[in-house]
């Protein structure tokens, strides 16, 4: 059917060649029934050695052994979907109208209470409400210690609870679920083609005819040199069979399959084969700041008190700023809640925009802000510590209690444990890295020589963010933001933080589930992996007919009387198709 429709393919060598070995049984059987009934003696020996049934029928045979072989090595290319999948418990224990019972996962709905107990999987994403746990979240991120969580925290479809009890509200289920969306994503993506693989399917096209069309003069010379029908046909089946770019064909699919199950088993999600193939070239990597070089999240680094005692400064810092919504207001509040110190409760409670805030303790007036606040209020700050948090990345706070400087406190945005390791590793890799920010120099530049990038662009709005590609570079954009976004579908390969928006997730070709950067090296480390094992496989493909089509056209028969057998060709086509795929199947056991 492919041959009549001019475009011929691997199974198209298969059914020429053992439909030419069957058709010439046929004859050979024919002749030798004309032979017996008419007496012809002398043509006996002739169709006797045309009979080519057995061999017809071992191609057929060896080709479908080795398919079989090759679906069994290439299901278990899908194990880290398969495994996935199981990860979902099949019942819940749901609590309705103060009645506890357990049904389907599939009939859980929303804001559903459902009761994780110590041992068993969290069947859908939700919020604790109540309770505490240690929960294994190491199939979906790869992190082998268990996370304590609280009320308020997380947790995930698939993951375990190792001890504690606790409450959840189902916030996502069914195919919103965070481990559906990555079963889909790592289906989707090993459905796709890679730029390599097309190359091998347009390799293939040109290949099949021009093996058919060898096969033909082979046959044909061996006629003409005055051999046999029987010894052409022969010559001329065995090409077309050894020849089946089977191998060809696996050689790049099975390698990208086990290469995104690798990825989906360390935390990375690749949404593309294309994307598989693009990082192995990456050689600049482009880092957002916030949320992806640093925690995202302001913290309290250095309080610096005067003539009070660090406690009672971040006790009356605390009792400022629980008033406040900014940021870097519950910051302060989470560092003296975390001391356990006693708040003092503050009232008259102002707000001076781009300043800070006013409020008055047991009828003493207080203030927290910055240096212009304390200028208005005409209360001297020490310049140089301003300068040296400043050029240290960090913001300070000033408290004053009425014209007397209590104090500071300094907060920033502290660089992630694994963020300078992860730019170290991609530097010794000879790739180059940049961070963007729309933060201040200073305050950039803070964070680069902390995280050991060497050039940064500062100040840079969301919009220009995309335009920041080095020229004749490919790029990786690493961010996690909406405003990120832009950037991420701009670059050759877009890497989104898991813990970023949906709008960054979606956008991005590659998703890291952990909030770590060392798996940016990770998925660049797998890209390599897999490009190297499918250059393998296409040199073993390539190598094998090189020296396959020589042997089975007969060139050894008159110097060396090497002669292929039909049925030994279909074997060695079919061993080396398995090879292939077991090769690819090494994949499995690489350490990232």
């Amino acid at each position: 059917r492919n041959l009549y429709q001019r475009s011929p393919n691997m199974d198209s060598l298969i059914a020429i060649g053992s439909g030419a070995a069957f058709l010439y049984g046929l004859y050979g059987l024919f002749g030798l029934a004309y032979a017996f009934g008419h007496q012809a003696i002398s043509l006996i020996p002739v169709f006797k050695n045309a009979l080519y049934f057995e061999s017809a029928a071992m191609i057929v045979t060896l080709i479908s052994l080795g398919k079989f072989l090759e679906s069994r090595a290439k299901s278990h290319t899908s194990d880290a979907i398969t495994a996935l999948m199981q990860l979902t418990p099949p019942l819940a224990l749901v609590e309705r109208h103060g009645v506890q019972g357990e049904i389907p996962v599939e009939d859980v709905v929303l804001d559903d209470i459902i009761i994780i107990k110590s041992g068993a999987s969290v069947p859908v994403d939700g919020i604790i409400i109540e309770g505490n746990c240690s929960i294994d979240e190491s199939m979906l991120t790869g992190e082998s210690l268990p996370l304590e969580k609280n009320c308020g925290d997380k947790v995930t479809a698939g993951t375990i609870n190792k001890s504690g009890y606790c409450k959840i509200k189902a916030t996502a289920i069914g195919n919103d679920t965070t481990l559906a969306k990555i079963i889909a994503l790592v289906s989707e993506a090993t459905a796709t083609k890679a730029p390599i693989a097309k190359t091998a399917d347009k390799i293939s096209g040109i290949f099949v005819p021009v093996i058919i069309i060898l096969a033909v003069i082979s046959g044909s010379a061996w006629l003409l040199a005055g051999y046999s029908l029987n010894f052409a046909l022969t010559i001329a089946i065995s090409v077309l069979v050894i020849s089946c770019p089977c191998a060809l064909g696996l050689a790049t699919p099975t390698a990208i399959m086990v290469g995104m199950g690798q990825g989906a088993k360390n935390g990375i999600l690749i949404k593309s084969a294309t994307a598989l193939e693009t990082a192995h070239k990456i050689d600049t990597v482009v880092f957002d700041k916030t949320g992806t070089i640093t925690n995202g999240t302001p913290t309290v680094t250095d309080i610096l008190p005067q003539k009070i005692t660090v406690a009672e400064l971040l006790a009356l810092a605390a009792a400022l700023e629980q008033l406040s919504e900014h940021p870097l207001a519950q910051a302060i509040v989470q560092a003296a809640e975390a001391k356990s110190l006693l708040i003092p409760s503050a009232i008259a409670y102002k707000q001076h925009p781009g300043q800070g805030i006013t409020a008055t303790i047991n009828n003493i007036p207080y203030a927290a802000g910055n240096a212009a606040l304390m200028a208005a209020h005409g209360i001297s700050i020490d310049k140089q510590q301003q300068q040296n948090l400043a050029h240290a990345g960090k913001t300070p706070l000033y408290f004053s209690r009425e014209q007397e400087l209590l104090g500071c406190i300094a907060l920033a945005d502290t660089v992630k444990t694994t963020s300078p390791a992860a730019i170290s590793t991609l530097k010794q890799l000879q790739i180059k890295t940049i961070m963007l920010t729309g933060d201040n120099q200073l305050t950039a530049e803070a964070i680069a020589k902390q995280a050991g990038i060497e050039e940064i662009f500062a100040q840079v709005l969301p919009q220009d963010k995309a335009s920041m590609q080095a020229q004749g570079h490919l790029v990786a954009m690493v961010g996690d933001g909406i405003n990120d976004a832009p950037a991420l579908a701009a670059a050759d390969v877009g890497i989104a933080i898991g813990t970023g928006t949906d709008i960054a997730l979606k956008t991005a070709d590659m998703v890291l589930i952990k909030n770590d950067l060392t798996d940016v090296v990770k998925a660049i480390s797998l890209s390599r992996k897999v490009m190297r094992n499918i250059k393998e496989n296409l040199f073993w493909a390539f190598i094998y007919n090189t020296i396959g089509i020589p042997l089975a056209a007969g060139v050894f028969y008159i110097t060396q009387g090497w002669l292929l057998n039909p049925m030994l060709a279909a074997a060695a086509m079919s061993c080396s198709s398995v090879s292939v795929v077991s090769n690819a199947l090494r994949l499995r056991f690489t350490k990232l």
